[in-house]
């Protein structure tokens, strides 16, 4: 007979998880809230009912992703099928530790609109293996998590978060987690979830530390971009932009509205043709936007924050070809007057120019807010590390978006590993790269040979077959879209 699973009892009841063959703990698929259904579908967030048998904790719970990202992504990203999709799952190497166990709560991407906790990528294993409690985490996407609707409160995803928070706060010590060392990581949407977060006041002293991921802000953010994005689904549509209007559609039928939303056009109304469905600045809950908040307010002024980027996240898409505007005209649309234009065509001499849209994508979306986040925290001595991911895959000769993960978790084996960064990615990378972020997450500093970004430096790791420190190795990037 099976012996049955370890018997944790949280705040609103018991839920039994499964040792794993290394002796670590996992817990799956526990409720950090009701599901968002009814009248509750464009609500906030309102704690699970109680129960008292115990809870299967066995087996992923539901994702508010019904459908990938795209029909192939890097990421293998399962869709569960079920309404209870604010949950969350817990990786613990002892759920009874002589002394509370650091605990990294993991926001996983897919631009607001997909992407699932239920990744074989986010496995938490090599973190527990390394002392650390894992808490990855299900929210609400797309339109149900972020559309501004006149008769519900805005930034429901970003509620999510801050109640999953919540219940790490209250429950995971039960884990063996010490709920005051907390850090909040998460890959690009996931890691603009984390730049969200600290300039989020009701969030503040639910984390001690944060790590940022190639973080995906939206630009403008605030509520006339919000109200543009309700308006033209209207007028797209003809549905009213309502919770009253939206809550009782199928997911088909609102998964339909978010594809008319996101189609191009000249109706945009200034709209960005990506992240139209993302945490803006409501006045409320987020005070001002984000990247405001960063780089010249007080947003997470004591909180340590790693943060950085591949180096070709986006370049492998390519610009329009024949049949479309020019490259000068694109860059243009990015914010790149002529001569800056000519000084970035310049500074990327010798990439095919089919690949130099892609390029600028990297650079305005990725590179350049992170490295305005970096220097206005490092012009106000605040604790901050930067890296660049450089490792080029074998497979797409770049250093993609998500490539850097699974050196993260130190996952080289997981399912769709090879597809991306070959049969033999190189192991020493990922003991680097998993060791850094195990000593912040551990520390708050990730280790004495990777000094703080600062001013008169700007010292940023670089991650490659060679690891090391280079002093502004971007610097031409803050020179073209920041200067």
């Amino acid at each position: 007979m099976t012996s049955p699973g370890p018997l944790v009892t949280t705040t609103r009841g018991p839920v039994r998880g499964e040792r794993r063959a290394d002796g670590t703990y996992r817990f799956l698929g526990i409720p950090y809230a009701k599901p968002p259904v009814g009248e509750l579908r464009f609500a906030a967030p309102e704690p699970p009912e109680p129960w008292t048998e115990p809870l299967d904790a066995t087996a992923y719970g539901p994702t508010a992703q019904r459908r990938p990202f795209a029909e192939v992504t890097t990421i293998p990203e399962p869709s569960v099928p079920g309404a209870g999709v604010l949950n969350l799952n817990v990786f613990t190497p002892d759920t009874a530790p002589a002394e509370g166990l650091p605990v990294l709560v993991w926001i996983h991407g897919g631009g607001y609109v997909a992407g699932s906790a239920a990744s074989p990528w986010y496995d938490g294993a090599a973190f527990n293996r390394d002392g650390v409690v894992l808490v990855s985490v299900g929210y609400r996407l797309g339109i149900e998590g972020f559309l501004h609707l006149e008769d519900a409160p805005d930034n429901r995803g970003v509620r999510d978060w801050i109640a999953a928070l919540t219940w790490v706060r209250d429950n995971i010590a039960a884990f063996g987690g010490d709920p005051g060392k907390v850090t909040i990581a998460g890959q690009s949407a996931g890691g603009g979830a984390v730049l969200t977060l600290l300039s989020v006041p009701s969030a503040q002293g639910l984390f001690r530390g944060a790590l940022a991921v190639s973080g995906a802000v939206l630009r403008p953010d605030g509520p006339a971009t919000a109200r543009a994005a309700a308006r033209l689904l209207t007028a797209r549509t003809g549905v009213p932009a309502t919770a009253a209007a939206l809550r009782d559609l199928g997911d088909d039928e609102l998964l339909a509205l978010q594809d008319r939303l996101a189609e191009d056009g000249p109706d945009r109304e200034g709209l960005p043709s990506m992240l139209a469905l993302a945490p803006f600045a409501d006045g409320d809950l987020v005070p001002v936007p984000a990247a405001d908040a960063l780089t010249s307010g007080d947003a997470g002024a004591d909180i340590p924050l790693m943060l950085g980027f591949t180096a070709d996240e986006f370049s492998m898409i390519p610009g329009p070809g024949d049949d479309g505007p020019p490259l000068p005209v694109l860059l243009g649309a990015l914010g790149l007057d002529p001569a800056r234009a000519a000084e970035f065509t310049a500074v990327y001499r010798g990439a095919p120019e089919a690949a130099l849209f892609g390029q600028a994508l990297t650079d305005v979306m990725f590179r350049a807010p992170n490295l305005a986040v970096a220097d206005a925290r490092a012009a106000r001595e605040r604790p901050t590390w930067l890296y660049q991911f450089a490792w080029r895959s074998p497979v797409v000769g770049l250093a993609v978006h998500c490539l850097d993960l699974p050196f993260a978790f130190d996952l080289l084996d997981a399912e769709g590993v090879p597809e991306v960064a070959g049969a033999t990615p190189p192991q020493p990378l990922a003991d680097a790269v998993h060791r850094a972020w195990v000593a912040f997450v551990r520390d708050q500093d990730p280790g004495a040979d990777w000094p703080r970004y600062a001013p008169g430096t700007r010292a940023t790791k670089v991650w490659d077959t060679e690891c090391r420190v280079e002093p502004d190795p971007v610097r031409h990037v803050r020179d073209l879209w920041l200067g």
